[in-house]
């Protein structure tokens, strides 16, 4: 180990762009876990959203593009545009405050601001499908087809 310590000044000065691309993805990568502890909402796997669905009564909203939903979605899920996504204004969110609410899109990479505005219009139990339905196809559990 000594050794290794020794070495290690000279290895920096002679790979500098090598140390410095280290130094920024040890920085990305500390910076994405600082996010991800801090968030207010939670990721759910398909499974998890199963149990979810299992022992509670979530507000499954889906908020895929029409077309994606209308071809496969979680059962139960509602479809709201993102454009027409406002938690202050919608009638089934006003009355879900306290309720489990999910949110789920085409492959769970669009909700993340949906949720922060979720937790900062005050509901308490906000949820994100890891994946979107694709993940929950991908897990074989049945969907939905169609406008309902």
């Amino acid at each position: 180990m000594n050794d290794i310590m020794q070495k290690l000044p000279a290895f920096a000065s002679n790979h500098t762009a090598l140390v410095a691309a280290f130094v920024v993805i040890l920085i990305a990568l500390i910076a994405g876990e600082v996010g991800r502890l801090l968030r207010k909402w939670k990721p759910l796997t398909p499974a998890g959203l199963t149990q979810l669905i299992n022992r509670d009564t979530p507000l499954i909203i889906d908020l895929s593009a029409s077309a994606d939903y209308e071809k496969a979605h979680v059962p139960g899920a509602k479809n709201v545009a993102m454009s027409q996504f406002d938690p202050e204004t919608q009638k089934d969110l006003s009355k879900a405050k306290d309720l489990p609410v999910v949110l789920v899109d085409k492959d769970g990479r669009g909700v993340g601001k949906a949720a922060n505005r979720l937790i900062k219009a005050g509901f308490t139990k906000v949820f994100v499908l890891d994946g979107g339905t694709y993940a929950w196809q991908t897990a074989q559990l049945p969907v939905a087809k169609g406008k309902k």
